[in-house]
């Protein structure tokens, strides 16, 4: 039986609804994102002062990103032997996804992308079945 997958997602939440023939099932993975905290301080008072905050910066951007990296392949655990994915959200999270997904070598086929607000868990399982079945 063919499995399919949609996922509302953005970088502290993915909804994942798997559908398979006539049952689906929906997951959370939820990103600790939010105790991550990027900081941005513009001030700058010497050469050496500018040098290691931008140290500083680098590293927590990499550490950013590791954190990132992480949350979408616990993603990807969840949908790496869908056939078809379908991805929305609001924000950059889908197309980084997208190319986390690439990089993974995902054999399955990414059907839709799509920028889409908050929706709730209902809304996000009723547009992936609508997709899915109403074909």
């Amino acid at each position: 039986m063919k499995k399919e997958a949609g996922l509302w997602i953005d970088h502290r939440k993915a909804v994942i609804v798997i559908v398979k023939g006539k049952t689906d099932e929906t997951k959370e993975v939820r990103s600790s994102i939010e105790n991550e905290v990027r900081y941005s301080d513009g001030s700058h008072v010497g050469s050496e002062d500018v040098k290691q905050q931008t140290t500083a910066e680098d590293k927590r951007d990499r550490q950013y990103m590791n954190h990132l990296n992480r949350y979408y392949d616990d993603v990807i655990a969840h949908i790496h032997d869908a056939a078809t994915v379908q991805i929305f959200g609001p924000g950059e999270a889908k197309g980084e996804l997208e190319k986390r997904l690439a990089k993974r070598k995902f054999a399955g086929s990414v059907d839709v992308i799509e920028t889409v607000d908050k929706l709730t868990d209902k809304q996000i399982e009723e547009k992936v079945r609508l997709r899915f079945r109403g074909r």
